[in-house]
């Protein structure tokens, strides 16, 4: 029989947290019952337990897809002209998902909590045909208790979800499903609730600093108790640097808050270039012994906005170099697996990014532990401007968990709403800053605000620090008119490029990528940075954005299915873009970059585009000196030069010394292929996936970068493919086929490792008339996560019966009980034993069995019958049971379609009880 748990490391003293990825069955499209109609029907539903169809306990799920998470199943399907062009063309629809869990009896009276990272978008969840959530957003977590739900041994808890996905919250693709990961978490009666350590440091004074600790506990046994709350503090070396302790009584079924503050002197302090994380562990100790255990990183900093300067980190002024970007990637939609992430944040890193704005919402819970550890300063952002009970949920859910974080340093409210100028968004923005200061009062709270904030009375009054969408013309006028009110750019820019592509070509929807072209709100990256830079008080900029992303194709619409904002494109290759900012932002070693390619015609006049960070740069074309310019760090510098084949060069000087060269070269037509993983080596524990870059190359080994070939992908070992793209915002190529054309040059395909791999991951590509390619990437066997086990669907569990009155006379086992009597006979579940008394026990159920059991095959199982028994389906005997003791009987079940009536008739031996003391199931033939 199936175990619930597969785990490695877990110390099953305190708090296990089970992955809950894998093997869930998937139907896309809604499941429509029919009508409910009908006295008997009607009372059923509404009981505890009763959902029907595929929300229920038996419903027949063998035909559905069987996949692992995470998944968003928008991606897999075709693009549809008639569909939303916010969404990027991708239908969306309804979805099913269900999952079973057997938990071990040894485990009753622990609490059992589901956990769901994101589901896009509305979800509806039950846990054995109860209702247990309702979700209304597509991006905070759910945390749901199914402790009072659960079945323990053999008797199979049912997982059903249904996903609204037609359900939007924003204006850019959002994906569908359950696209973030999902956990079981089970802990003792008394335990830390979840994201119930609240452990933010502050500084005292000089260099002493103070973490007030605050934990809250829960709990779901059946008697209060005395526990000591310990928390200790670790540095980043693992040694310890403080602990404290403090007792706490905790009621039943009731929650308790502790506080234990921690003072630190002299800690090493989190920056952007040294991210030192500091360890909060949290015990809950009874008699000695340990019930529950919690960890988070936390790090020990100070933010300060400006008014005048901006924004300072410990003290040092940052300039904000930040991008706004989505969550899509390309191949996977909105399951991104963590590792594609960290080379996402990668990318960014050794762009000069030091701020993001995930906009516009909470990120996945792994995104920040990355930011954390790679040097990022974030604006998090809250994703519904609602001041109702469902979404302060949301936003309070947002600031406790990430609250722990470093990286945090603005809580935003909302991203750009029509009531922002108004006593109204004044009123509502002023409640959820109240809401968010009253859980985490040491950063400031913002609102990205597309205009308004000069009226008499709007949100940037109930604010901390003013975000402006754009609106470059009013930075001065609001820094005169409220010049102690600190300013930031929440999100600027909105420029379009194509990559790859320097000639616009409006009726192919392709934009060159010079940054001349920006939205009519918007600016060029060049005048946008600008702007943002010369001013002291303004404390930096988030570039719409740093990946392009699906939907939202603006300037275009059909073909084009994703936008052209990005400074990278959805793989992360990089645009001109790029190397424009990357010159601006990073000063700590000379860059220089050369935009375009240099594959043109003999005689066409070509703009060259020169980015530097140095002082002088010069132009070569095979060697002949083009012209030398002094570097303009905003406007980047521009030379008009005639086309001839060859190597085009720029050099860079300081103090008239070259410090830094690059070059492009005319290459000749493709001949073979190349793959370039993002890194050496796997880890093979089913969840770690990388970018493996497709390109052409010439007969020299240059990379070509306008060609367009088809390439064919082949992935074994242990490993496959989980998608891919090209870059193309016009591309429509299914992104989880065997193909992909490569586009100006480039593609990318993602790959990931099998559960438990050992074996390399062999991935070859290969396109007609040319010379294939083939890489290995070896995998490192690692230990899984714990998780929970894989469940095939269960068998068919006959679980609700009723019971008719108890009687020394043989009743009519299929005598009629009219459809509106609830109360002649009772009700029940197995086990069901009839005290000694009387000699007869009649037991009524139906069940509708699963398509593979319905055709003669299959058996209906009682575990155990005491007392003699008569086995009648739709009023025919089909099996006995002879003798009184308790004992399993095998009876076969005949074929037929629909649901089934079953009576048991049960006579008991004389003094003696009798019933259906085990479970009933419908089973396969053994």
């Amino acid at each position: 029989m199936l175990l619930l748990i597969a785990c490695v490391n877990v110390n099953a003293a305190t708090r296990e947290r089970l992955s809950l990825d894998r093997s869930w069955l998937f139907h896309q499209g809604d499941v429509v019952e029919s009508a409910i109609a009908g006295h008997g029907d009607s009372y059923s539903n509404a009981k505890a337990g009763n959902a029907t169809g595929a929300a229920g306990n038996e419903y027949d799920d063998s035909d559905w897809r069987h996949l692992d998470l995470p998944h968003d199943w928008a991606v897999e399907g075709p693009f549809d002209p008639k569909a939303n062009i916010a969404q990027g063309y991708r239908p969306r629809g309804i979805g099913w998902y269900r999952r079973y869990l057997r938990v071990d009896p040894a485990d009753r009276g622990k609490h059992f909590e589901l956990q769901f990272d994101a589901i896009a978008t509305h979800a509806t969840i039950w846990v054995n045909g109860n209702v247990v959530n309702r979700n209304w957003s597509g991006y905070n977590a759910t945390y749901i208790d199914i402790t009072p739900f659960l079945r323990y041994g053999d008797a199979m808890n049912t997982i059903a979800i249904r996903v609204d996905a037609d359900a939007m919250e924003g204006w850019w693709y959002e994906g569908a499903g359950m696209y973030r990961h999902s956990w079981l978490v089970k802990r003792n009666p008394v335990h830390v609730v979840t994201d119930g350590v609240h452990a933010t440091p502050r500084l005292v004074k000089d260099k002493q600093w103070s973490i007030p600790v605050e934990v809250t506990l829960n709990n779901s046994g059946k008697a209060a108790s005395d526990v000591i709350v310990e928390v200790t503090l670790y540095d980043a070396a693992g040694r310890q640097v403080a602990q404290r302790t403090a007792p706490a009584r905790v009621g039943v079924l009731a929650n308790s808050t502790v506080q234990l503050p921690i003072t630190v002197n002299n800690p090493a302090i989190w920056t952007l270039e040294k991210t030192n994380l500091y360890r909060v562990t949290t015990r809950v100790l009874q008699a000695g012994k340990a019930q529950d255990e919690v960890s988070l990183n936390t790090g020990f900093r100070t933010i300060r906005f400006d008014a005048a300067q901006g924004f300072f980190l410990n003290g040092v002024h940052v300039k904000l170099q930040g991008v706004c970007i989505h969550q899509d990637h390309a191949g996977v939609g909105v399951a991104v697996p963590d590792s594609v992430w960290e080379y996402r944040l990668r990318r960014l890193k050794e762009l000069g990014v030091n701020a993001i704005r995930f906009s516009h919402n909470a990120p996945a819970a792994e995104v920040l532990d990355m930011v954390d550890r790679m040097g990022f300063v974030v604006m998090d952002e809250n994703r519904n401007f609602n001041t109702s009970e469902d979404y302060m949920k949301q936003l309070e859910w947002m600031v406790k968990r990430d609250r722990h974080h470093p990286s945090v340093v603005l809580w935003s409210v909302f991203n750009e709403e029509p009531v922002q100028a108004t006593e109204v968004g004044y009123e509502m923005a002023r409640r959820m800053s109240a809401a968010v200061k009253a859980l985490d009062d040491t950063r400031p709270v913002t609102a990205a605000m597309n205009g308004g904030f000069l009226t008499e009375l709007n949100v940037s009054h109930a604010v901390d620090v003013v975000g402006a969408n754009y609106q470059v013309p009013d930075y001065d006028r609001y820094h005169k008119a409220y010049p102690n009110k600190p300013f930031t750019s929440s999100e600027d820019t909105s420029a379009f490029m194509t990559r790859g592509e320097y000639k616009t070509v409006k009726e192919k929807n392709l934009i060159a990528s010079y940054d001349d072209d920006a939205a009519p709100w918007g600016n060029t990256h060049r005048d946008a940075w600008e702007a943002i830079d010369k001013r002291p008080f303004v404390a930096g900029g988030f570039v719409w954005t740093g990946f392009d992303y699906r939907g939202e194709p603006t300037p275009n619409e059909w073909p084009s299915v994703s936008s052209v904002f990005g400074i990278m494109d959805l793989n992360g290759f990089p645009k001109t873009a790029y190397y424009i900012h990357q010159v601006q932002w990073i000063k700590d070693k000379p860059l220089i970059h050369i935009a375009p390619h240099w594959n043109w015609k003999q005689g066409d006049k070509v703009r060259v585009m020169v980015m530097a960070n140095v002082e002088r740069i010069q132009l070569l074309l095979n060697g002949r000196a083009l012209g030398e310019q002094k570097v303009d760090p905003y406007r980047m510098n521009n030379f008009d030069v005639a086309f001839e084949p060859g190597k085009l060069e720029a050099i860079g000087y300081r103090g008239g010394k070259e410090v830094v060269r690059t070059a492009v070269e005319t290459t000749g037509a493709p001949v073979s292929l190349e793959l370039v993983p993002d890194r050496a080596q796997l880890n093979g524990d089913g969840r770690d996936a990388l970018p493996v870059t497709v390109r052409a190359l010439d007969a020299q080994g240059r990379a070509v970068p306008l060609a367009d070939n088809e390439v064919t992908f082949a992935v074994t070992g242990g490993g496959r493919s989980i998608g891919h793209g090209n870059g193309d915002p016009n591309s429509h190529e299914d992104e989880k086929g065997a193909t992909r054309r490569l586009f100006n040059g480039l593609a990318q395909l993602i790959v990931q490792t099998n559960y438990d791999a050992k074996d390399a991951v062999m991935i070859s590509a290969t396109a007609p008339g040319l010379q294939a390619a083939r890489v290995t990437i070896p995998v490192k066997p690692v230990a899984a996560e714990p998780f929970v086990a894989p469940a095939d669907a269960p068998l068919t569990f006959v679980r609700s019966w009723r019971i008719a009155p108890d009687g020394d006379t043989r009743p009519d086992p299929n005598q009629k009980l009219a459809s509106f009597d609830m109360n002649t006979w009772g009700w029940g579940s197995p086990p069901m034993r009839a005290a000694a008394g009387s000699k007869y026990h009649l037991y009524r159920a139906s069940f509708t069995p699963r398509k593979n059991l319905a055709d003669g095959t299959g058996r209906i199982r009682f575990a155990s019958l005491k007392g003699k028994a008569e086995i009648w389906l739709n009023g025919a005997l089909v099996g006995k049971k002879d003798s009184y003791a308790a004992a399993p009987l095998d009876v076969a079940l005949p074929a037929g379609d629909g649901k089934r009536e079953i009576n048991v008739l049960i006579e008991a031996e004389a003094g003696q009880g009798g019933g259906i003391e085990g479970n009933v199931t419908i089973e396969p033939a053994r």
